[in-house]
This record gives structure tokens, C-alpha cells and sequence, in this order.
């Protein structure tokens, strides 16, 4: 049963001026995102089987990027063009060739996963794929557009995406980066799986976003929008109690939401996994008049 609509009573009050950004590292990042998926599934009966297949595609991206070549440092002179047009260091398009060559490497140290026939069958397709499919699919995930009847192939060309631009994020100066907008990661313009309430990044209650492509995590305001920037409106609801560490984070202006997970209360949750876990809040807000706003490869089709 949900809770109801209503402020969130924890944020009486201010935080101290926090870092912007923390920028990944991604052997880390992944082991840990792996180890979370592994404990979550032995809690989840229904969906272990599917938070065990995510868990090995985590440890197949935390050995991919050790494995993957340091990127070449972006020139100062583009850095800060970026800084002064209020862009990301980081292009997207420029992936394209990069990701060519990180995906056959995932795909080839996921063959001996256990996975569920539908991504068996797109693992397979991927590698056989012609040049011009690869590339639409590439494109897709580039984009952020993923089609609902085209999950399992994007699912795997995500993965790789957020190897290889989470070691290109790796190498950048986080006191480089600027705030762009709300709801957009400063350091490649992704869009945010949630948002985290934590103790650990410099000041007790501050808000950070984990972004959906390169794992960057970037400090936004609480009690906003991630999707149109509104302080009007915004609310809470969750599947448990006023005490649930995932809530969704629900704005009347624009109508849509996007979960915030409270690591203060819980700090082993982590952005993606528990984002997956949390289905029941996905299920939960299908009925209601909001839209998600917060991307997750890993969830699409759910």
C-alpha cells in the first residue's frame, strides 16, 4: 500500500556546499554494482533470476574496464570551451567508434553467462549482426532511445556504453566540470537512473544524481525536479512506509518522477541495482497519471 502524497519532512533545512561531481571508478563501480545485484537477488525470489543475470554483466564490465585502453586526455582547450558554453567535456557521438570496439568484447566474455533465452538469442544476433544493425543499435543507446520491442540487443550495447564512458569519465578533473542543467550529468550530458541521499561526499543529507551512461555522480538541490527543474509540487510516495530508503520522487508540475534512494538510512543501496530491485514502486506508479523520468537500460520493458 502507498504512503501518501506529501513533503519530505527531512529536508527542513539546508546542507553545506558539497562537490559537484564524483567521478567513477569503474572497476570498483561495477564489482560493487555486482555484489549488490547478487545480494538483492538472494532477498528478491521473484526477480533473483533476473538480478543474477544483471550480476554477471557487471562483473563482465568491471573486467572490461580493466582491460579496456586508458583514453587519450581531452585537449585543455576543448575542456574549457566546455566549461564556458556550459557543455560536457564528454561527446556522446564521439562513442560511436569506441563502442564499436567495447561491445564484441562484452559480448565475448558474457558466452558463458546464464541468461534467459530471449538474451541468448540477442547476444547471438549482436555478434552476427551486420555493420549497419550494429550501428542503428549503437546509435540507440548513444541517444538514449531504446525501443520497447528491441530491449535484450540494447540491453547488451548499454552495458558496454557504460564501460567505456565511465573510463572516459575516469580521467577527467572533476573541479573542471560545471553544473548544465537540472536532471543533465556535467560530465557527458546523460540523463540520471536516480538520485542519492547520502552522508559520504562531503555533507550529511546532500542529494547526488548517478548518471545513466558514464557513472558519474553530480550534486543536484533536493526537493527539484530532475526533470523540468520545478520546486513546486514535488511530493513522495512509496510501497512500504514513510520510512522507505526508495521513494519516488513525484513532480505535479511537469508529471513525472524519478526514485531517490536514501543511502543515509541504508548506505549499501546502490543507484542501478536497487533501481531494478525496487520494481515494485515501477508497478506501483503505472497506475498513477506520472511518467518515469529516470533511465535505466537494465528496466526498459518493464
Amino acid at each position: 500500500m502507498s504512503t501518501a502524497l506529501k513533503p519530505d519532512p527531512s529536508m527542513i533545512g539546508g546542507v553545506a556546499k558539497v562537490p559537484l561531481a564524483r567521478l567513477p571508478d569503474p572497476v570498483a563501480l561495477f564489482t560493487t554494482r555486482a555484489e549488490r545485484f547478487d545480494f538483492l537477488a538472494g532477498h528478491s525470489p521473484n526477480l533473483a533470476p533476473y538480478l543474477r543475470f544483471l550480476a554477471g554483466i557487471c562483473r563482465a564490465q568491471a573486467d572490461l574496464a580493466g582491460e579496456l585502453p586508458r583514453p587519450e586526455p581531452i585537449p585543455a582547450e576543448r575542456i574549457e570551451l566546455a566549461r564556458s558554453s556550459r557543455m560536457p567535456p564528454l561527446d556522446r557521438n564521439a562513442m560511436r567508434r569506441g563502442l564499436a570496439e567495447a561491445l564484441p568484447l562484452l559480448l565475448k566474455r558474457l558466452s558463458g553467462l546464464e541468461m534467459p533465452e530471449p538474451a541468448r538469442l540477442a547476444l547471438a544476433a549482436l555478434q552476427a549482426a551486420e555493420p549497419s544493425d550494429l550501428d542503428w543499435v549503437m546509435g540507440n543507446v548513444l541517444t538514449d532511445t531504446i525501443p520497447e520491442d528491441s530491449v535484450a540487443p540494447h540491453l547488451f550495447a548499454a552495458a558496454a556504453l557504460q564501460v567505456l564512458a565511465a573510463t572516459q569519465a575516469a580521467r577527467l578533473d572533476p573541479e573542471k566540470l560545471v553544473r548544465i542543467r537540472t536532471g543533465t550529468c556535467p560530465a557527458c550530458g546523460g540523463r540520471p537512473v536516480s538520485s542519492v541521499v547520502t552522508e559520504n561526499i562531503g555533507a550529511e543529507g546532500a542529494r547526488y544524481c548517478s548518471c545513466a551512461t558514464c557513472q558519474t555522480l553530480w550534486n543536484e538541490v533536493r526537493v527539484t525536479c530532475l526533470c523540468c527543474g520545478s520546486t513546486k509540487g514535488i511530493s513522495y510516495r512509496s510501497v512500504e512506509t514513510d520510512e522507505a530508503t526508495v521513494k519516488a520522487e513525484v513532480c505535479r508540475e511537469c508529471e513525472s518522477w524519478v526514485k531517490i534512494l536514501y543511502q543515509n538510512r541504508n548506505p549499501s543501496l546502490e543507484p542501478v541495482a536497487d533501481d531494478v530491485a525496487s520494481l515494485g514502486l515501477d508497478l506501483m506508479m503505472r497506475d498513477t497519471e506520472w511518467k518515469r523520468g529516470g533511465f535505466n537500460p537494465f528496466l526498459i520493458g518493464y
